[in-house]
């Protein structure tokens, strides 16, 4: 009998689980003896000497209470005067549960020492009580952070000047604060067997397409892996078309786009621990659209959106375009300029797509390193060193005079374009297209260019197409895309999100316009 007993302590006290790689993950239950929980813990904690163990003794738990965490991910004064002197005082006539004295925002109780661990793991503080085969979770949540500062990569004038941050909470606070309403909902999952993350899910409920939705939280749901570490990652697991080089997604730092696309009908997943939000799904001609284009009349904000289209087409195709001509069609170049270019490259002892990838090469060198050395820096080296070198090799005949203008038009071109992302794609299939004009000319062009738009219109994003409002032809959808209509003018949300909520305002034309 005693050992049947001891089996059915066993069965109840010990369970199994099943991790992503398909071991089994033994899991005990908390004891009632605190002797054991803290044996257990020091167990589970090898090697971790910022690990707080706390025992004291509580009327309001009736006994002996142990205090866990990890000094460095909670927040001391919350510990202090929410979990620590509440327990710890007591007065005539005041309640004596335990829930009632803790003055914090969230408390859970837990069985297992498998959500005790993971809990303590993400910032929260644990108490064991003498005598109960349970613990109470304690949000005191408190590790470093750094305070809201302008976005890097996505600079605005106009625009707000808070960029997202490093914890999931303040972006999804920053996010409401432009969307203050029910129909926002969140999502969340946890992803990573070793370090899991949280991800957030954000869209408008009303707004939203389900199928796409769907298929976001299917191929989320479908990632094992030890841990994602920052929105990058993300992308790689749940893109379409992990061979193309133009982005899928689009990734940003700011809480006034972000909420831009949800006004759109498009998804946001805010990844904890990183600074960027994605957003899904999302076609070609949104990578060049900016908060700006918004905040300033309507024909600026279109000359600025068409000279970024142009500069699109020029750091894609100028080098193309100049070997070509000098290589094999220089007939069609006018005779005074061509005289010019033969001047200039007569002491140049390269063929032009060498010495097109020598100056294109060493320029991805000097943008590299401005990037990753300090700022003051940074902004010196990509200065000088882009003047010293293009004087020199110009007086040592190693490239022309006008090869140097052409990769200078050409970096000016890649700055225009607002998505890094899209100007990193641009600036690799540059030299795909320089190989081809090398090998054939005008006609290697133009099987360039073909490849490229048969490319950008099967890409999809989330199901969606790429190349919309374009590809499927949507012309409802042009009012921005090229140039940018007057705001009262937009009467629809783009259709290329499968938006269930076609309509997003009333008819708010001016009265002098209507007139």
């Amino acid at each position: 009998m005693a050992m049947r007993g001891w089996l059915r302590r066993k069965k109840t006290s010990v369970k199994d689980r099943i991790s992503h790689s398909g071991a089994p993950i033994h899991v005990r239950e908390i004891s009632e003896r605190l002797d054991d929980n803290i044996a257990e813990l020091n167990a589970i904690f090898t090697l971790t000497p910022d690990l707080v163990i706390r025992t004291f003794d509580s009327r309001h738990a009736g006994g002996k209470v142990t205090l866990v965490y990890l000094t460095g991910l909670v927040d001391k004064n919350s510990i202090n005067n929410n979990v620590l002197r509440p327990l710890l005082s007591h007065r005539e006539g005041e309640s004596s549960s335990i829930f009632d004295v803790l003055s914090v925002g969230k408390v859970t109780v837990v069985y297992d020492f498998q959500t005790v661990e993971n809990d303590i793991l993400k910032g929260s503080s644990v108490l064991f009580i003498e005598g109960r085969k349970e613990a109470l979770v304690v949000e005191t949540n408190g590790w470093p952070q750094r305070a809201l500062e302008d976005p890097q990569l996505e600079a605005s004038l106009k625009g707000a000047h808070q960029g997202f941050v490093e914890t999931d909470s303040q972006n999804i606070a920053l996010i409401r604060r432009y969307i203050p309403n029910r129909e926002l909902k969140i999502k969340e999952l946890w992803i990573g067997e070793r370090g899991g993350i949280k991800l957030s899910i954000m869209y408008l409920a009303d707004v939203v397409n389900p199928e796409v939705l769907q298929e976001l939280e299917d191929r989320l749901g479908r990632i094992k892996v030890d841990s994602i570490l920052n929105t990058g990652e993300l992308e790689e697991y749940i893109e379409d078309n992990p061979y193309s080089p133009f982005p899928q997604f689009i990734t940003t730092e700011r809480p006034d786009t972000t909420a831009s696309h949800l006004l759109q009908g498009k998804i946001a997943v805010i990844v904890d621990r990183s600074p960027s939000v994605m957003i899904a799904p999302v076609s070609f001609a949104s990578f060049f659209q900016n908060v700006d284009d918004y905040s300033i009349r309507w024909p600026v904000a279109s000359f600025i959106r068409l000279l970024r289209y142009l500069a699109f087409i020029v750091a894609t195709f100028l080098p193309a375009i100049y070997i070509a001509l000098i290589s094999f069609n220089y007939e069609v170049i006018p005779l005074d300029l061509i005289l010019s270019i033969g001047e200039s490259r007569e002491k140049v002892p390269f063929p032009p797509l060498l010495e097109a990838l020598l100056m294109e090469l060493t320029l991805e060198m000097l943008r590299e390193s401005g990037i990753r050395l300090p700022a003051p820096i940074g902004q010196t080296v990509g200065i000088v060193g882009g003047i010293v070198i293009g004087q020199a090799v110009v007086q040592a005949g190693i490239v022309s005079n006008i090869m140097v203008i052409v990769v200078a038009f050409t970096a000016i071109a890649s700055f225009i374009i607002p998505n890094y992302d899209m100007s990193s794609a641009v600036r690799l299939i540059r030299f795909a297209m320089m190989v081809l004009a090398a090998m054939f000319g005008i006609v290697g062009i133009v099987v360039g260019l073909m490849a490229l738009i048969g490319h950008l219109i099967s890409l999809q994003s989330l199901g969606v197409p790429y190349g919309s409002p374009l590809a499927p032809v949507r012309f409802s959808d042009w009012k921005d895309l090229f140039v940018r209509l007057p705001l009262w003018k937009m009467l629809e949300r783009p259709t290329g999100a499968r938006t269930v909520q076609e309509k997003r305002q009333g008819d708010n034309q001016p009265e002098g316009d209507a007139k």
